[in-house]
């Protein structure tokens, strides 16, 4: 018996036409989008690609003197300050200073941004309470409280810490609160059905509810508070890399100064980089959802 082989589209599956009233309207059948994801090298070589040309274009700039070294230091000068800060154990000091600092001053401002928000969202009188507030210390720059911030508490840690705080709080708060108030309201009613009423209600199904938002702040916050970082450690501290900044601007070493841009740059990518592996593991669908 002659086996007869059916049409299949480009998917594998069986091709059976378009429907009737398709092919009577003469509407195009949409194609599946699927799920269409780059293999793994080639993702990571269009990544690294224009950062990899940026490095190329300085390093041939500076070789050939089309750069001067007193416009900005050669790659090969920003090494040997590397080496140097190396081998001093100076980058190992200045990198932990930075990173307690920026750690508790994140951790701190996150939270209290985090519990405002939810705040806010999910109740109308913490809205009218908590919202006016935060909006108008949005629209202040939070380095505009320098001034204010030494006067109350020094230039010790104390006034670090808070600066950083004041940098995460805003922007957690602000995506929180827009998070909770998209949160569907069916699922809230539903999980008050339930008997979900408190913190049972925003930890098991507001908070995860809005977490596509919270983790989208916590990237801004890791950014905004590399910002409050230099600013904070460039008034009297004796460690740190804003600490290191002020030393190379004071002696008019730009290798150094490339050297902390760098620094700031590579700290900003891990920071997204750990954010973006938090989104994989808590919201695996998430990468489903758009088509790419």
């Amino acid at each position: 018996m002659e086996q007869v082989h059916k049409p299949v589209d480009t998917e594998g599956r069986p091709d059976l036409g378009p429907p009737p009233a398709a092919a009577a309207s003469g509407l195009e059948i949409p194609r599946h989008l699927g799920s269409r994801r780059r293999a793994p090298v080639l993702s990571a070589g269009v990544r690294i690609g224009v950062p990899l040309l940026l490095l190329i274009a300085w390093w041939y700039g500076s070789s050939s003197g089309r750069i001067p070294p007193d416009v900005l230091a050669a790659p090969s000068s920003v090494l040997g300050a590397l080496r140097e800060l190396i081998a001093t154990g100076q980058l190992t000091d200045y990198l932990l200073a930075s990173a307690h600092r920026a750690g508790l001053g994140v951790l701190v401002g996150a939270g209290i941004g985090l519990l405002l928000g939810v705040a806010a969202g999910i109740s109308a009188l913490g809205e009218e309470l908590v919202d006016p507030t935060m909006q108008m210390m949005r629209a202040v720059p939070f380095l505009a409280l320098v001034p204010l911030f030494i006067s109350w508490f020094g230039v010790g840690e104390t006034f670090k810490i808070v600066l950083i705080a004041v940098s995460a709080a805003i922007p957690m708060y602000t995506y929180t609160y827009l998070g909770v108030r998209n949160v569907d309201r069916k699922v809230v009613e539903a999980a008050r059905g339930f008997g979900l009423r408190g913190h049972r209600l925003a930890l098991g199904v507001i908070i995860p509810s809005a977490l596509p938002n919270i983790l989208m702040a916590m990237r801004i916050c890791l950014s905004v508070s590399l910002t409050g970082l230099i600013a904070a450690e460039q008034i009297g501290a004796t460690e740190g890399i804003g600490y290191l900044v002020t030393l190379a601007q004071q002696y008019f070493r730009i290798d150094y100064m490339v050297l902390c841009i760098l620094i700031y740059a590579g700290l900003g990518l891990i920071f997204d980089g750990a954010i973006r592996l938090v989104e994989r593991l808590a919201m695996p669908w998430r990468r489903h959802v758009v088509a790419r």
